[in-house]
């Protein structure tokens, strides 16, 4: 079964995270109880914060004995993602903190796969928690009161946390060969649902298809999930993060949009799904420079602001340079008659000039090799002709990675350790 990572600063955590341990050994599950503690000196632990640190790039001096608290943080939260990826017992990961423990454990956290039970119990957790969680599947649990000893609260609530991590690992999900099927990856949109439905209809009984939200979280995670090997190939229909990433919107992707096509190689077809937008939050919550854009409120938490010609000329620049980067088979896809729900005929953000500028930057940017393709098709993104294109041109990248590698990318996913 593994172990159960009880991990915190025992200099100050310490009644807390035994408490939680003492509960997963009542349960049979056995425990590993580690240090993080910039000041700790504890040997009571089973790993010691000497250790953690000991796996810091520059070695333990760059942690311990650090003035700056800062500093120390971080420098032992990189020590415990290089510690977290040596152990290869690790069943399941708890953490309990206030802001600086929190900010310790979840890196080390993000590094376990997706799937591996990881519960953080944390005083900020009933805040923005995107920079602790990031693509991972953290489970975090507000605290309720400071992390500050044991009373009626703190037990409950601990005890709770405790008892999610032994379900988790004790019900953990066996993936059986009959269950099998090689994975791909798809980005979705509201306004680009009718076309990813299309295609994972199509391709369901031969893929699982997981299909993930374009929030820029959505993106990361599906670009984590191809750099861990997960995928056998994706099919990137709604590239809408790149909008917002380079507009100021709220859905925003990184600077390493697309780098996993670029580093993992496998089949890959895109397209320009919902770039006629950049989210906001409420319609006050709009920059005061575009308040006099095209907006669209599309619920009381979501307005839509419509792409220019001139930012559509930059996004497809943007994104040209990206898939030039792309050595393996790549399919990009154009729907010259719209790219989302709301860019049609009588539509809010119907637009064919603007469609226009980022179709041509596009074509102009991106270096068509015999790997590396792009096509228009004379459809909108969500008629049934041009999901059935995208499926096709999947088939034909697999077919294209097949021949020139020599491998075949549909033997299965892979597996847990």
């Amino acid at each position: 079964m593994g172990n159960a990572y009880v991990c915190g600063t025992f200099d100050t955590k310490g009644d807390e995270l035994r408490y939680v341990g003492a509960l997963l050994r009542a349960a049979k599950i056995r425990t590993v109880l580690v240090d993080l503690g910039t000041k700790s000196t504890d040997t009571s632990v089973d790993v010691t914060a000497s250790e953690v640190a000991g796996h810091h790039p520059r070695g333990s001096s760059a942690v311990l004995g650090l003035d700056d608290r800062g500093a120390a943080v971080a420098a032992m939260a990189e020590a415990f993602e290089c510690f977290v990826a040596t152990r290869n017992d690790i069943a399941g990961m708890i953490g309990l903190g206030g802001s600086g423990g929190t900010a310790l454990i979840a890196p080390g956290m993000r590094k376990l796969p997706i799937g591996r039970p990881k519960v953080l119990v944390s005083t900020v957790a009933s805040g923005n928690v995107a920079p602790y969680v990031g693509c991972s599947d953290i489970c975090m649990m507000y605290s309720v009161t400071d992390v500050a000893g044991i009373n009626r609260i703190s037990r409950v609530v601990l005890a709770n946390a405790a008892h999610a991590l032994m379900g988790m690992i004790a019900n953990a999900h066996k993936i059986e060969d009959a269950e099998v099927k090689p994975a791909i990856g798809l980005s979705m949109f509201g306004v680009t649902t009718t076309c990813v439905n299309q295609i994972t209809a199509a391709l369901n009984g031969k893929y699982d298809c997981l299909v993930f939200h374009a929030t820029g979280a959505g993106g990361r995670s599906l670009e984590k999930l191809a750099d861990s090997g997960m995928f056998v190939g994706i099919i990137d229909i709604t590239t809408t993060e790149v909008a917002d990433y380079l507009m100021g919107g709220i859905l925003a992707c990184d600077e390493d949009r697309f780098g996993s096509i670029a580093r993992t190689r496998i089949p890959y077809v895109a397209s320009v799904g919902a770039l006629d937008m950049v989210n906001f939050g409420a319609r006050e919550s709009v920059p005061a420079h575009y308040q006099n854009r095209n907006l669209y409120v599309h619920n009381p938490q979501v307005t839509l602001m419509r792409t220019t010609a001139d930012e559509n000329v930059r996004i497809g620049r943007w994104i040209g340079e990206k898939m030039n980067a792309c050595e393996g088979p790549v399919r990009f896809l154009i729907p010259e008659k719209g790219v989302s729900s709301i860019d049609a005929p009588g539509k809010p953000f119907y637009d064919p000039g603007a469609d226009a500028a980022l179709f041509e930057a596009l074509e102009k940017t991106i270096r068509c090799t015999e790997k590396r393709r792009l096509m228009k098709l004379p459809y909108h993104i969500n008629d049934p002709e041009f999901a059935a294109a995208a499926v096709t041109q999947f088939k034909d990248a697999v077919t294209s990675f097949s021949a020139t590698t020599g491998a075949v990318p549909l033997l299965g996913v892979r597996r847990r350790n």
